[in-house]
């Protein structure tokens, strides 16, 4: 079952996508290194030897007029800032709920917020009742509690966990372990002000339910989740979100691991607070 299908398909918003996408990896050459290096000529060596004596002569000189010296790079010479590089700066000052919170009124803060959330709206929590009603008011601006909170309830209602194995309360029978975890690959601001913030997250995880009997086993998914953001109550909380397949890469035929072992990680392996 696709992620769309547990997190979108007739669910909340604009969730959905129009099918993931793959990368065909370009084809390689049968010879990777090229033609093997010849060895040069013995009649060739004094000439070679001068020439090489020549341009190491001209590049001592060169470098020594060179106002720049290994110990101080000029400024063209220092990389940019990648969009997914850590900045370092602390992401936020605490958490409500087990939720992060109190994220910085900048881009930075607005990706960090959007990435922490993203995780919290596509967990396991989210299918439980009360769990949900804590996600939704911890993480959405006040005055779209209530209408949030009846859509996901629509959405998880009996027919969706009926479909994924669990009980009304979003537990998986005894015996088996209901899996969904979130991971983060990527943030980008489509939009900013200094009181809101469109904020695409790239996203994959695994999701299903891991144990002897389960006709919903763990698979892997890849989407992207765009949460509108609005700066209030000095913090940045979502005022709309919306789910997207892909971008997705080439599977791998690596070997699965067996439903004891998805299991035991997910109970053991413990979430991140994810930062710009």
């Amino acid at each position: 079952m696709s992620n769309e299908d547990q997190y979108g398909g007739g669910g909340y918003g604009d969730v959905g996508g129009t099918g993931q996408t793959r990368t065909r990896l370009p084809e390689t050459p049968a010879d990777p290194y090229g033609t093997p290096r010849r060895t040069p000529r013995a009649s060739r060596s004094l000439v070679t030897v001068v020439g090489v004596v020549v341009l190491l002569i001209a590049a001592i000189a060169f470098a020594n007029q060179s106002g720049n010296s290994p110990e101080t790079p000029s400024a063209e010479a220092q990389p940019s800032t990648a969009a997914t590089q850590p900045t370092g700066t602390r992401p936020v000052d605490g958490k409500n709920a087990g939720i992060p919170s109190g994220f910085a009124q900048d881009q930075q803060g607005a990706q960090s917020a959007a990435a922490n959330y993203a995780v919290a709206l596509v967990s396991a929590d989210i299918l439980k009742p009360q769990m949900r009603r804590q996600i939704v008011r911890q993480v959405f601006v006040a005055d779209k509690v209530p209408e949030i909170e009846t859509k996901l309830d629509q959405a998880y209602g009996k027919p969706f966990l009926d479909q994924a194995g669990l009980d009304a309360n979003g537990n998986a029978p005894q015996g088996q372990t209901y899996v969904s975890r979130t991971v983060p690959v990527g943030t980008k601001t489509s939009r900013y002000s200094a009181s809101t913030a469109t904020v695409e997250v790239w996203c994959t995880g695994a999701f299903g339910t891991a144990g002897v009997g389960s006709t919903n086993p763990v698979s892997t998914d890849w989407f992207t989740m765009t949460l509108t953001l609005r700066w209030a109550d000095n913090d940045w909380k979502v005022e709309s979100f919306a789910q997207k397949d892909g971008p997705a890469p080439v599977h791998t035929d690596r070997t699965a691991s067996s439903a004891e072992e998805i299991a035991k990680a997910a109970t053991e392996f413990g979430g991140f607070t994810y930062a710009r």
